[in-house]
This record gives structure tokens, C-alpha cells and sequence, in this order.
């Protein structure tokens, strides 16, 4: 396995996710370089391979971690596979980045980060937030004392739906919209305020749009309260009409700041005719739109693939690593529960026998 040079990459993955990892190597490839791309869908694979110049194709994500030269692995396959699939690239000797939700359950998140301190590699976790330009910057200031004490943070994901299939099947992905993007806004919050304790964690969720598509919940809000004494506030939908909106919002006893990832990077844009794309999950390109530019970047996707590249090479530590992949879990795990039982959840909370947190909404334990 090479120790020096551009990190050698693998993606398992062939889809929307799979597509932002082979973008974001290539827009900063000075740290590492995606060379092989593993998916059980041919087409699917061989024409992301081609899209990005990635000179191996692989079916069976297996026959790929036999490859020695790839250093690190990422994983952008459905959420119940995460956990298996972490443990294979570990016991082959590489370094994994594991998309968010880490996996279905704490049991399992137990087992990933073992395996990988077991085995000596690195378990990345792939949160960009901690790296979107804007959110970072906001954070710096709050660590600068710009604001005074914080008292709020709130984080707010909303459009019509997920970009692919699986996410709909709660077998696959392990709850709804909270369970999809409410994970972002627990690591933000917690990320952003310092990693505080947790002390307890209200939610109330509902599908109002998509009860025809999925057994999981379209809309959540969350509250959690900190041991600082400051809320973070989590607002997650599906069932948004009108595009994308993702923002954030900081409030202090000093001062406030707020960003829109779509809003500041955007044009504003009337066309009779439409063009080929605006932005994430925009409906149309008619009328009235907000394309926007050097997208990824604007996310942090980039930057946080960079990062992790570095890290690999032991030039930096890892901001995002499998233990907060953990404190996430278990998060979601008292949200599905608090909106099952209509009740706040003190954590820590581990209910047993639960194979994905979406059970704890639909049949909440005692």
C-alpha cells in the first residue's frame, strides 16, 4: 500500500452521493485522487467512471478492497450496508469515510469504530457541515466571543423530497427525513457549540405528503437541550415545496448571524424557456430561479474530502470522525422515540433489540 503521494481512492457507490465524491477529489486533487469505483449496477458505475476519468470499475465492492494500491475507501450506499460494508474495508487495511447517518443503530456504530481502532485506520465521518465555508467562518466568530453566550442554533433542511429510491424504504435507510438530514442539524449544533453534553432531546414528526411512497416521517422538528444551557432547534422536510432551503441561524445574548447555502451563492434568474440546472433539488428551471455557482464548494464537500485525504497522510486530525458518527446515533435514536412518546428523552438513551430508530416512532418502548 503506498504511504506517500496523492492518496488512491475508492468510492462504493455509483449515484447522486457517489458523483458529489468523485467531483469534490477532482475540484481539490492535490491530496488525492479517486482510482477505481465500485457498484452493483454496471451501467451505473462504468458511466461514473467515465464522467471522472476513474480507470477501474468494480460490481462487487470486494473484488475492489483487493485492490492493494487504494488507501481509503468511501461509502455512499444505502444506510443499512454501512455497517458491513466498514468492517470489510478495515479488515482489508484501509481507511474508511462513511456518509451520514453512520449506520442503523448504536450496536452497530459499537462495532465499526472497534473494528477500525482494532485494525489501526482511520473511520471518517462525513459531515460536511463542519466544513461548508459559511458555517465555519460563523463558527470561528462564535468561538471569537462575537456573539456573547449562545443561547440558540438552529439548522433547517427543507425540500421535496430525497434523490433517490432507497431512501424512501425505511428497511434500507433506517427512518424518514429526520433520520436522512436531521442527522446533519445534531452534528451541526453539536459541532457548532462546542460538542457539549446532551442532556435531552424533544421532537415531533408527521408524513403529511409522502404516505404513499414511505412508512417514515416527511417533516420534524427537533429541539435538544444542552448541558451549556444553550437549544439547538432541527427543522427537516420532505414536503417543501418550491426547491431547496438550507440555512442556519445563531443567536446570542450579543449579537446574531444567520447563512443561506443557496441564497448568497445564487442569481437570480427569469427564464421563459428554462436550462439545464439550477440548483439541488430545484423543481424547474422556468420562471423564476436561483442557480447558483461553485456549488460543492459552497457545501464543503472539497473541502472535507481534502481534509480527509490529509488526514490519512497524517497531516491533520480528523474533525469528523466515527465517535461523532456515535453521538448522532444516539440522538436520533431519543428524537424517533420523543416523538413516539410526545415526551422529552434524557439521554444517553440505548434501547435494546432495535434494528433501526424508525421503530422507536412507530412502536415507542416504555
Amino acid at each position: 500500500m503506498a504511504t506517500q503521494g496523492r492518496v488512491k481512492v475508492g468510492i462504493i457507490g455509483s449515484q447522486f452521493e457517489a458523483d458529489i465524491h468523485a467531483a469534490s477529489f477532482q475540484i481539490m486533487p492535490d491530496e488525492a485522487e479517486v482510482v477505481a469505483v465500485a457498484s452493483p449496477t454496471p451501467g451505473h458505475a462504468k458511466a461514473l467512471a467515465e464522467r471522472y476519468k476513474i480507470p477501474r470499475v468494480f460490481t462487487d465492492y470486494r473484488q475492489m478492497l483487493e485492490e492493494n494500491d487504494i488507501e481509503m475507501v468511501t461509502i455512499t450506499a444505502p444506510n443499512a450496508l454501512h455497517c458491513q460494508m466498514t468492517v470489510d474495508i478495515a479488515n482489508a487495511g484501509k481507511h474508511v469515510v462513511c456518509e451520514k447517518p453512520l449506520c442503523m443503530t448504536l450496536e452497530e456504530a459499537d462495532l465499526m469504530i472497534e473494528t477500525c481502532r482494532r485494525k489501526g485506520v482511520l473511520l471518517m465521518y462525513a459531515e460536511e457541515l463542519y466544513f461548508t465555508p459559511k458555517y465555519v467562518k460563523a463558527k470561528e466568530m462564535v468561538d471569537q466571543g462575537a456573539f456573547g453566550r449562545v443561547y440558540l442554533v438552529k439548522q433547517s433542511e427543507k425540500h421535496f423530497g430525497p434523490h433517490a429510491e432507497w431512501f424512501w424504504d425505511v428497511s434500507k435507510s433506517g427512518g424518514g427525513v429526520f433520520m436522512d438530514m436531521g442527522c446533519h442539524g445534531i452534528a451541526f449544533c453539536w459541532w457548532f457549540l462546542g460538542r457539549p453534553e446532551i442532556k435531552n432531546v424533544y421532537c415531533q414528526m408527521g408524513t403529511y405528503v409522502h404516505g404513499d411512497r414511505t412508512k417514515g416521517e416527511d417533516n420534524s422538528v427537533c429541539i435538544i437541550e444542552f448541558a451549556n444551557d444553550a437549544i439547538g432547534l432541527i427543522e427537516d422536510s420532505w414536503a417543501r415545496r418550491g426547491g431547496m432551503e438550507d440555512r442556519i441561524e445563531v443567536y446570542g445574548e450579543g449579537g446574531v448571524t444567520h447563512a443561506d447555502l443557496h441564497m448568497g451563492n445564487a442569481l437570480p434568474t427569469y427564464s421563459e424557456y428554462g436550462y439545464g440546472y439550477a440548483v439541488e433539488k430545484a423543481p424547474t428551471t422556468k420562471g423564476w430561479t436561483w442557480p447558483v455557482f461553485e456549488e460543492l464548494w459552497n457545501y464543503g464537500f472539497p473541502q472535507e474530502m481534502h481534509h480527509f485525504a490529509r488526514c490519512v497522510r497524517g497531516k491533520e486530525e480528523p474533525q469528523a470522525t466515527g465517535e461523532d458518527g456515535r453521538v448522532v446515533q444516539q440522538v436520533l435514536y431519543a428524537g424517533y422515540q420523543s416523538a413516539g412518546t410526545g415526551r422529552k428523552i434524557a439521554l444517553p438513551f440505548k434501547p435494546q433489540g432495535v434494528k433501526a430508530p424508525i421503530e422507536l416512532w412507530q412502536n415507542p418502548r416504555t
